[in-house]
């Protein structure tokens, strides 16, 4: 990351700004964000009567979230840059405790509906903005390793934690508090952000905005994301999902094309996709994002339907996952200092793969210390290895102008990735068990499912390999001595 003077002038961190307060809110808003992914999930049987929902449309219960969240992170990212990372911070909390509200009051299906909607919108402004805090608020040295690894680990701690909340919830509570619960949590944010980060002006010019591309890039992304949720209702091959995605893909290619000739200020700059660290991180984490939204999904399908486990029991057989992903962060906090960015992402994606390996070898008659939790560590480690380093690989070379457009294409890779790789690893999944739902079938399924995702895994490490730039701690701390006393991994000269 170039520091504020060569990026924009002066110091965008103004003299009250307290990078403590900074961390602890953007830390409760990843936690946050990453509960809301899967709290709902528990909770679908009872909102199904509760409301009178149809079997189609309660899948727009997670369906409207994923879509406006991973439809809008571009222009999110966009928008934090432009009007300031904190202003965007702050509504996008408020929108989406609104949304929360609002959704846990629904009494019919298009009130949670729309609640889910718009707490997707809350979510695609807030998410980029608090990640460009992070990266601004902590440009470079022990700090910034810290800092993500912090990130890290709340981020695995609330998509392992947000099943099992919602299940608790559902079952002590009501399925209702599956929407209330994110009302404290946006107002503890609020409050954190509201004191901790300080104003500055927006980073980015303020030349005419790329109208067209915006809502070229925004259209596309969202009927990507459209097709791809729907594919559990029309098959891959279907003329619906055919269509949609054809269509994704001329709106996506016509908005590069926009992007690269336009005279305004464009969504994303052409100079900030050919960035290697860029280019080379998004597509790592697009997908390290499809395989590990598999391991969840197939991980607790072969607790209850093949070992027989109970759902709540099953959301606590996962607990372990988020222990390793914090102790994969604290590894990489510790080895981020001196470790190249690159070798991390190269030796978490490695061991990441490894337990995806020794998951697919799960079969009708393991055991869950065997076939879950021994897979589930290994896995969670390497993925911890990777969380922190990936975030930060993608944004160490971005002028601060671009942060929230950054931490917004990072944001959307790991969406797109997620929504796809469970698509389609599903697909493979259940095509291979066939009609026969023995458990011997379903095991056989759900292990191909996995080693697919370790294959995903090995392709993410050959693009750290050969995309990334080759990283120099004795350089960067070089080179960062005067300023900042503590050593930063920046490219070396090629």
């Amino acid at each position: 990351m170039k520091n504020a003077e060569s990026a924009s002038g002066p110091s965008v961190i103004a003299p009250a700004a307290r990078p403590g307060l900074t961390l602890a809110a953007v830390a409760v808003v990843q936690f946050m964000v990453s509960v809301d992914l899967s709290v709902v999930n528990l909770g679908l049987p009872q909102i199904s009567s509760g409301l009178g929902f149809s079997a189609v449309g309660l899948t727009w219960v997670i369906h409207a979230y994923a879509l406006t969240f991973g439809g809008l992170l571009l222009l999110g990212g966009k928008i934090a840059d432009r009007f300031g990372h904190r202003r965007v911070l702050l509504i996008g909390l408020a929108v989406f405790g609104i949304a929360s509200l609002l959704g846990g009051f629904a009494q019919e299906p298009g009130h949670l509906v729309a609640g889910r909607a718009l707490q997707g919108i809350g979510a695609a402004a807030l998410s980029p903005a608090a990640l460009a805090l992070l990266t601004v608020t902590f440009p470079s040295g022990k700090e910034r390793v810290r800092a993500y690894g912090i990130w890290s680990a709340v981020n695995a701690a609330g998509g392992a934690l947000g099943v099992l909340i919602g299940g608790a919830l559902t079952e002590y509570a009501g399925w209702r508090w599956v929407m209330f619960i994110s009302v404290p949590m946006a107002a503890i944010a609020l409050g954190l952000a509201w004191r901790g980060v300080a104003s500055a002006p927006p980073l980015a010019p303020s030349g005419r905005p790329d109208v067209l591309g915006a809502v070229l890039g925004t259209a596309g992304m969202t009927l990507l994301v459209f097709g791809v949720v729907r594919t559990e209702q029309y098959a891959w091959t279907s003329p619906v999902t055919l269509g949609t995605l054809a269509a994704a893909a001329v709106l996506l290619a016509a908005f590069v094309a926009v992007e690269r000739t336009t005279t305004r200020d464009p969504l994303v700059r052409p100079g900030l996709l050919a960035n290697r660290w860029v280019s080379g991180a998004n597509s790592f984490n697009l997908l390290l994002g499809a395989a590990m939204a598999s391991c969840f999904y197939f991980a607790s399908l072969y607790l209850q339907q093949v070992l027989g486990t109970s759902p709540t029991l099953a959301g606590l057989q996962l607990l372990p996952f988020a222990f390793g992903v914090i102790i994969g962060a604290a590894v990489a906090i510790k080895l981020g200092y001196r470790v190249a960015l690159r070798t991390l992402l190269i030796a978490g994606g490695l061991v990441t793969a490894a337990g995806f390996a020794w998951f697919g070898l799960m079969s009708a008659d393991g055991t869950f210390l065997v076939d879950v939790l021994g897979p589930s560590l290994v896995t969670s480690i390497g993925f911890g290895l990777c969380l922190g380093p990936v975030v930060s690989a993608a944004t160490v070379d971005v002028p601060q102008r671009d942060a929230g457009t950054a931490s917004g294409l990072l944001s959307s890779s790991r969406q797109i990735g997620a929504s796809l790789g469970l698509a389609a690893l599903g697909t493979a999944a259940h095509g291979h068990t066939g009609p026969s739902a023995t458990p011997q079938a379903l095991a056989g399924g759900y292990g191909l499912g996995m080693t697919l995702g370790a294959v995903l895994l090995a392709v993410a490490v050959l693009i750290a390999f050969f995309v990334l730039p080759r990283t120099s701690p004795a350089a960067a701390a070089e080179h960062d001595a005067p300023a900042q006393g503590a050593p930063r991994l920046v490219p070396e000269a090629e």
